[in-house]
């Protein structure tokens, strides 16, 4: 008969660290071999020091991140809390000595939704003087935007200002955040440790269990850096003939794959380019395709680089800077400057790399152009089913983009590769990816408001279906939009069956080029705004989708006058109601 050991009280262990060992030495020795000794994992330093994460996050990466910089920190013997920004106290940053801000940014340089309450206290002047803490800031952005990681960057200065001190400079990723966390955290790992050992994490956020001095790993799940050939079910477009839209449905298998997802999540897709632009690329390069090149440590011909692995659309500083250095007199040249970003802006609308490559003299050479390139990533769709309607199945609702700039016809990337591009006997690689700051409300009963014009009907598609499923006997409110009721009424069957079946209690439409004067999801709430503020004072959860400049913002300053005339509330005072939705999550948003 086995012995299994256990650690008792009076070990130098917490009890959440006695707990795992405990258990790690059980299930270890539970199937070991007589003569088999086992390699304990590193035990954690004893100091259980207090470390508060806080996070800003619109799709749910900055929290997956803070989760695990979490997990990594208790290895290290801290004691870390991890909060969305607007859940930190006030009391809690006075009161902390160390703390880590992990934030995306939203819009033009602003902070994500759980975060807009907590940047409204800090940047004003009842904000504290903060000299006792130690901070430090991660942002995530992306490069083709004008003001990358514009939240942390005002973040990072205002906690300088109100006399914080930096634990290690403010950390900048892009799209492919992970090699570059991964050196901020080496170093801030380091600061923090003051150059004590770090535990032995092999690249996982726990000890690996360990059997005759080697490890052992499970089967890899699919994810991310490992995506699932999903085939394609269904492709079919939602818009009857006349539209000037192409928004198209599409069902994709997930047997096998083990992925789960829950409503309100996305759908990361793994698009390829166009072979017809990959063609022109390797014409302006003046090269065949068959040319190696290397990306990282790894070596691969041009043709599959530029199908599979780099973007050829938008084109990035690198490759900016890099035209207007060999052709200083062209017109992108003056446009780098600091103050000419808005001008950039408009000149780049329309242009992919293939014209900046057009605008040489003479071509790159494919080992430095390939350098100036970013990587092609994943596109993000919110997923337009609910997993207890389609077992094993995943929808979606796109638009494909296609448009004529600079005399040459544009295609989305993702978009016009589902719809185009992949047949029923391909497959498209997916992931899922959590969106943990959109979601359905626990209790059933509660009432939601859900504004989703055009495609940003897609995840209030997967609510209802879920509310369905569920018997959940909440009442449904959604506010719908699009340009013509007899071409663009997307899922009209569905939705109107649903206001039958009395699923949905409400169903307002907003069909813009209906009538002479354009009437957009906004104007329908200002016109129930009183039965709108009825059920808000009812409890109701709010939900918005779709595109975040334009749409977004007005329907959230609808709310605001709804709630200030229907409510008999003050502007100021209406801010207020809005921010306590925000922090109680009855106000949610997935936009773009």
């Amino acid at each position: 008969m086995k012995t299994i050991p256990y650690i008792p009280e009076t070990a130098p262990f917490s009890a959440e660290q006695r707990a795992w060992l405990n258990g790690f030495l059980a299930g270890l020795l539970a199937n070991a071999d007589p003569g088999e000794i086992p390699t304990p994992p590193p035990a954690a330093p004893k100091n259980e020091e207090p470390l508060l994460i806080l996070f800003g996050s619109q799709t749910g990466t900055a929290e997956a991140l803070a989760g695990r910089i979490a997990k990594e920190a208790r290895q290290r013997g801290f004691s870390p809390t991890v909060l969305p920004l607007n859940e930190c106290e006030p009391g809690s940053l006075t009161q902390a000595a160390k703390a880590l801000v992990i934030t995306s940014t939203w819009g033009e340089g602003d902070p994500p939704d759980n975060a807009t309450n907590f940047w409204s206290w800090l940047k004003s002047d009842k904000a504290p003087r903060l000299e006792q803490l130690r901070f430090a800031v991660l942002g995530l952005g992306d490069t083709n935007y004008a003001d990358f990681c514009g939240a942390s960057k005002k973040f990072d200065a205002r906690l300088e200002a109100l006399g914080a001190r930096r634990l290690v400079p403010r950390g900048e990723c892009d799209v492919e955040y992970e090699t570059v966390a991964k050196k901020w955290l080496d170093g801030l790992w380091k600061k923090l440790s003051n150059g004590a050992p770090s535990p032995e994490t092999n690249g996982h956020s726990g000890p690996m269990p360990v059997k005759n001095g080697h490890a052992s790993a499970d089967k890899p799940a699919y994810h991310k850096s490992n995506p699932f050939p999903a085939r394609l079910l269904k492709n079919v477009c939602l818009n009857k003939s006349g539209s000037s839209k192409e928004v198209r449905h599409y069902e994709l298998s997930l047997q096998g794959s083990g992925l789960a997802y829950e409503v309100g999540d996305a759908l990361g897709v793994m698009p390829i380019n166009c072979p017809a632009v990959v063609d022109e690329v390797i014409t302006a390069l003046r090269c065949k395709g068959d040319e190696l090149v290397k990306l990282g440590e790894m070596e691969t011909p041009l043709r599959e680089a530029l199908l599979r692995q780099l973007d050829i659309t938008k084109p990035p500083p690198a490759l900016l800077e890099a035209v207007a250095k060999r052709v200083p007199g062209c017109e992108l040249a003056p446009l780098l400057l600091a103050d000419r970003a808005p001008d950039l802006k408009q000149w780049l609308w329309g242009r992919h790399v293939i014209d900046l490559l057009h605008m040489l003299p003479e071509p790159l050479s494919t080992a430095e152009f390939v350098t100036l390139l970013r990587k092609l990533s994943p596109r993000l769709y919110s997923i337009a089913s609910s997993p207890k309607a389609h077992r094993e199945e995943v929808h979606l609702c796109v638009g494909a983009v296609r448009y004529q700039s600079h005399g040459r016809a544009r295609h989305g990337v993702a978009s016009v590769f589902l719809a185009d591009r992949v047949g029923e006997t391909d497959y498209v690689k997916v992931f899922a990816q959590p969106s943990p700051s959109f979601k359905l409300p626990t209790n059933g009963e509660t009432p939601i408001i859900m504004v989703g014009p055009g495609t940003g009907i897609a995840p209030f598609r997967a609510f209802l279906e879920e509310r369905i499923a569920t018997g959940a006997t909440g009442k449904n409110w959604l506010f719908f939009g699009d340009q013509k009721r007899s071409t663009d009424f997307l899922y009209e069957e569905q939705l109107t069956a649903w206001v039958k079946e009395g699923h949905l209690a409400r169903l307002d439409l907003a069909f813009s080029r209906d009538q002479e004067e354009k009437i957009y999801v906004q104007n329908r709430m200002l016109e129930n705004g009183a039965e709108l503020w009825d059920w808000l004072e009812a409890g109701a959860h709010f939900y918005v989708c779709g595109e975040a400049a334009r749409m977004a913002s007005d329907v959230d300053a609808a709310l605001h006058k709804i709630i200030e005339t229907a409510g008999g509330k003050s502007p100021e005072d209406a801010r207020t109601y809005v921010a306590g939705l925000k922090s109680s999550r009855r106000y949610q948003r997935d936009v773009y």
